[in-house]
């Protein structure tokens, strides 16, 4: 059970599989999702990640789809954008200097719990999945080799339960600060 202190966003956070296939989202809060994300820290402000994101039924989204996993392809239709993370991995030929990139994976992470929460303020939800072919995709959306495609993020409204299966994993709880928050030596529990 989730501190009751936590804020909503994140305290009734989980990861929906069951999305309305009605619900829309409009651009401009695709937009907002994304601009949240742009805020997110990076080290030395080296911004190392970017986005390709879609609406439900535009080029991008029905591109992607044909890339996912056979067991993400059916509740992903249904979500009202994706946005896949990417990172950079390497220097590009114009660079003079690449400082951070050994955190780039970690900064990119950040805008995916970005894009979270604020979909949480907006009354939606998301499912980050990686279950798809990242090298399809960057080969389909012309990603550059020193750049990295990590995860997608389905973006919606709740659906009907009643209509596709929940999966218990999907609400499952998290492993207690004493397996996880440590002080002095690893293994020995913050306390």
């Amino acid at each position: 059970m989730p501190n009751a202190d936590l804020t909503p966003y994140l305290r009734d956070r989980w990861s929906p599989r069951v999305f309305d296939p009605t619900h829309e989202l409009a651009r401009e809060d695709l937009h907002l999702l994304l601009e949240a994300a742009r805020w997110a820290p990076s080290a030395g402000n080296t911004q190392r990640w970017a986005f390709l994101a879609g609406l439900r039924g535009d080029p991008t989204f029905t591109e992607f789809q044909t890339y996912l996993s056979k067991g993400n392809a059916g509740w992903v239709a249904n979500v009202s954008a994706v946005i896949v993370v990417c990172f950079q991995t390497g220097a590009a030929p114009e660079d003079q200097e690449t400082p951070y990139l050994d955190l780039a994976e970690y900064d990119a992470g950040q805008t995916a719990a970005h894009v979270t929460v604020q979909a949480a303020s907006m009354g939606l939800h998301v499912h980050q999945f990686a279950g798809f072919d990242h090298q399809g995709v960057a080969e389909a959306f012309g990603v550059p080799d020193h750049w990295r495609v990590a995860t997608g993020i389905g973006v919606g409204r709740i659906g009907d339960p009643a209509t596709s299966e929940v999966h218990e994993k999907d609400r499952s709880g998290r492993k207690p600060l004493s397996e996880i928050a440590y002080a002095g030596t690893w293994g020995t529990s913050l306390g």
